[in-house]
């Protein structure tokens, strides 16, 4: 690190001490007293939506960097222990829950924010004064807290406050949260600090966009184009001759002539952002003939043992042999059944059918039963749940509803409660409870659990039971049922993955790994792939820290490797189901992108400048003295195409599609006018405006400059900080931190 850097360093270090050790004094100086804080929710605020995700612009640098801003170093290290101390904080607010890689990215995406926050950002409040004082902070931490204070100090799964904070209402009590910020030692301490600093930089940005949307304004002129943009529709005629009509091959071209194409037009060939590009042939894992007859071999004895168990022994031995240990069965009518023997109709129930190869698993079935049921049928429940109707969380346990659902059937059966009251004050299920828990009438396959169909389509008018099922327990009583029935096949399943083994795999790996060393460079690579006709898969704009790619997950290790290795340097990776051989293709780093990495896009927009000149000399040479659109079209021999209702705001039109610059002519037109001919995204086109209509403004202007100004400053938070990170020097290298 340079001395100006250090210096630069310790700057920022002394003042940030300094504002947490006035801060927390004067709070201290003007509070009481309270034990410590526990578990605080912490969360870093940031405005994602003004500053987007576009801060990943990357580059080469030596590891012990996470990233520079302004050309300060982020120190990789220091970067990991902050992302250490939200996975913890994390953990602690989840019971100990591992952080999974979509959290994870987010934390890290959030970290790097708050350094261009720091380092971007702040820098423009102090050059234009904003500043947040002790008191302003005092008063939105502690005195009357912020809505982001309250959240931080809140249970995040139930929302109300952690009852060392609150009121017996559940909300915040003011005297207890004084007296704990009094308090707060150690973590705690630095927990508060967090939660300032969060207020601090939101009291920042609220005053730096108070400023810049104050300072704009919607002129009288502006509001008026406005309305008409939004009021005016015009009709038009026109020509258009699309580039396809012209071939490809017919516009030659050299190095020389595709190089000077580019440095006239290098505005288009600008960067933003850093990226890559690979091409990989994947090795798929299959099972081989040999993995397949094993696994047949497998799930015959399967079947044969399925065959010596008892209907009550069918439960553990599917979950013994069964994918992942899943117990599977189910009912059947004749419509849906899946067992491809029709033998099932009038086999005897423990008869097992089966093994089946059926794609990714081979399948053994057996019969467990057949039951006579009605084919459609209404009831009516009461739900006494294992969760809280409303808040989902736990509310009893299995047992415990169970004995209340068993006592409430005793009572209905008695006729010492109502149903009918007992649904609207007792039942878990709000989604019936306003229909006296009837649902109408179902079938076999409505959406509803096995357990709670079975009780009415198995079930006889008037019964009324009690029933189990994932939810908890359902006192049901059928109200009808049909006279028409069908008979119901209950099936239990075992599947067996079909898999390769370890050998496969191996031998796969093998191929993969001898392509790789064989074709090492990116010129072998190419030629291999084109000589053994091989799948050549492609993945463009691969951005640091990507987590799947077309056809890929579980990328990180591969993305990484993109981000060191040169350009054409070859590597093999392994996933679950197959081996790949990568090569990269290409690199695109911030600013204009050399020619020989951008050359196939260059050859595109060549041929399409130079088909456009084409044809816009050919409308030159056969209508440059037409007075008409229809002469105009009868000379170069194309239709004439006619657009009704064309408006600034819709450009839209059947041959050119969504076109500006179409739609900008025709509204420059006068009446019977014929224009030039024109260039345009998908061809060449000659335009005439048949006429212009502006609709009575159905708003006055005032409220049109009211709306438009709204509508500015919705976009000025978005479009000003971009503009300051594009402006500043950033490159933060994800993959080194995660």
């Amino acid at each position: 690190m340079s001395s100006k850097e250090k210096n630069i360093q310790q700057e920022v270090d002394a003042n940030r001490k300094k504002e947490h050790t006035s801060v927390l004094e004067k709070i201290r100086k003007r509070t009481g007293l309270l034990v410590g804080i526990v578990g605080l929710a912490l969360v870093i605020f940031i405005l994602e939506s003004l500053l987007g995700s576009g801060a990943s612009i990357f580059g080469s640098d030596e590891m012990s960097s996470a990233g520079h801003i302004n050309g300060k170093k982020i120190d990789r290290n220091e970067f990991i222990n902050r992302l250490e101390g939200q996975i913890n904080n994390y953990r602690q607010r989840n019971q100990g829950k591992e952080v999974d890689d979509q959290n994870r990215s987010q934390m890290i995406e959030t970290i790097w924010q708050q350094y261009v926050i720091d380092l971007v950002m702040k820098p423009q409040f102090n050059k234009i004064g904003i500043s947040v004082g002790e008191d302003e902070l005092y008063e939105a931490v502690v005195v009357n807290p912020v809505q982001t204070i309250i959240q931080n100090l809140s249970d995040p799964n139930t929302g109300k406050v952690n009852e060392q904070f609150s009121k017996p209402d559940g909300t915040l009590d003011p005297v207890k949260w004084r007296q704990a910020v009094q308090n707060v030692t150690g973590d705690n301490e630095m927990a508060v600090r967090q939660m300032e600093d969060q207020v601090k930089v939101t009291r920042y940005f609220e005053k730096f966009r108070a400023l810049i949307t104050k300072g704009l304004y919607i002129t009288t002129a502006e509001a008026k184009d406005g309305i008409e943009q939004e009021f005016t529709k015009m009709t038009c005629e026109y020509v258009v001759k699309r580039y396809e009509t012209v071939s490809d091959s017919a516009v030659k071209y050299t190095d020389d002539d595709l190089k000077n194409f580019y440095n006239g037009h290098t505005y288009q060939y600008k960067s933003l952002e850093i990226s890559r590009s690979i091409e990989y042939v994947p090795f798929n894992v299959v099972p081989s003939a040999e993995d397949l007859a094993l696994m047949e071999k497998d799930a015959q004895r399967v079947a044969s043992e399925f065959k010596g168990r008892t209907l009550s022994e069918d439960s553990s031995f599917i979950a013994q042999e069964s994918e992942e240990g899943v117990i599977n069965i189910q009912n059947f009518s004749k419509k849906t059944m899946i067992i491809r023997d029709s033998s099932v109709y009038v086999a005897a129930p423990g008869t097992v059918f089966g093994p089946y190869n059926e794609g990714a698993y081979f399948k053994i079935y057996k019969l467990e039963g057949v039951s006579s049921v009605a084919d459609s049928a209404r009831v009516r429940h009461i739900l006494i749940g294992i969760n809280d109707a409303k808040t989902n969380q736990p509310k009893r346990s299995m047992v415990q509803a169970k004995r209340e659902a068993d006592s409430l059937l005793v009572l209905i059966k008695a006729k010492k409660v109502s149903f009918d009251t007992l649904v609207k004050t007792i039942s878990d299920d709000l989604g019936s409870a306003d229909k006296g828990g009837d649902y109408g009438w179902f079938d076999e396959n409505k959406g509803f659990v096995d357990p709670f169909k079975n009780a009415g389509l198995m079930g006889t008018k008037g019964t009324i039971s009690v029933v189990e099922t994932q939810f908890g327990y359902h006192i049901i009583e059928v109200l009808e049922v049909s006279k028409a029935r069908h008979n119901s096949y209950k099936v239990a399943q075992i599947f067996k993955l079909i898999t390769p083994s370890d050998e496969t795999n191996q031998k796969i790996f093998g191929q993969a790994n001898q392509f790789a060393g064989e074709n090492n460079t990116a010129e072998l690579f190419d030629k291999a792939v084109e000589a053994q006709k091989l799948t050549k898969r492609v993945a463009s704009n691969v951005k640091e820290g990507d987590y799947q790619l077309p056809g890929l997950t579980g990328v990180k290790d591969l993305v990484k490797w993109v981000y060191t290795a040169n350009k054409g340097d070859i590597s093999i990776f392994s996933f679950t189901d197959k081996h790949v051989v990568v090569k990269l293709a290409g690199i695109r780093n911030k600013g204009i992108i050399p020619f020989e990495d951008i050359k196939a896009e260059v050859i595109v927009a060549y041929i399409k400048a130079k088909k456009a000149e084409t044809i816009i000399a050919e409308f030159n040479s056969k209508a440059a003295n037409a007075k008409t659109i229809q002469e105009v079209a009868s000379k170069m021999d194309l239709p004439v195409l006619k657009k009704d209702e064309l408006t600034m705001l819709n450009p839209l039109t059947d041959a050119l599609g969504h076109d500006v610059k179409f739609t900008g002519t025709v509204a420059g037109l006068k009446p019977g006018v014929v224009s030039k001919a024109i260039d345009s995204d998908q061809g060449v086109f000659v335009t005439t405006l048949v006429s212009k209509v502006t609709t009575p403004d159905p708003k006055s202007l005032k409220d049109q400059k009211t709306n438009m100004e709204h509508n500015l400053g919705s976009r000025t938070d978005s479009e000003v900080f971009n503009a300051l990170k594009e402006m500043s020097e950033i490159d933060f290298h994800k993959s080194r931190v995660d």
